[in-house]
């Protein structure tokens, strides 16, 4: 699978589980480095605090990098909400889902074997 439709079949994941709850704005955006990228999606949308914690689950849920490039060919397909971000919570190396005043902010880090998140602006934990 070429990059390019990567990417577009992330966004087309992400941007469709968003636009179920039909929001008004919605903002993509994207930094791309040689071995990864980062992906930042806004939304107006109020969610539940169980919802949030939906996504949290589902977008941190164990990683399967083997598997990465053959659910990556399934990114596109007809799926329900929560099945969408299971889908891309496997290929993800880092997440953060974050409600705001406004809606929703989603902050996605996919990358290969040599990602360095040095080069991506991941939150440092304590």
């Amino acid at each position: 699978m070429k990059r390019k439709d990567l990417i577009l079949n992330l966004i087309g994941e992400i941007s469709n589980y968003l636009l179920d709850d039909d929001p008004m704005r919605l903002v993509i955006s994207l930094h791309q480095e040689e071995d990864g990228l980062h992906l930042c999606i806004l939304d107006d949308t109020k969610h539940s605090e169980d919802e949030l914690e939906s996504m949290k689950k589902a977008l941190n849920s164990r990683k399967r990098p083997e598997l990465a490039e053959y659910y990556g060919a399934m990114t596109g397909h007809d799926m329900l909400g929560s099945a969408r971000l299971d889908l891309l919570g496997w290929q993800i190396k880092h997440s953060d889902v974050t409600q705001s005043d406004s809606g929703i902010k989603i902050d996605l880090w996919f990358g290969s074997e040599k990602f360095q998140s040095d080069k991506f602006s991941i939150p440092v934990k304590d």
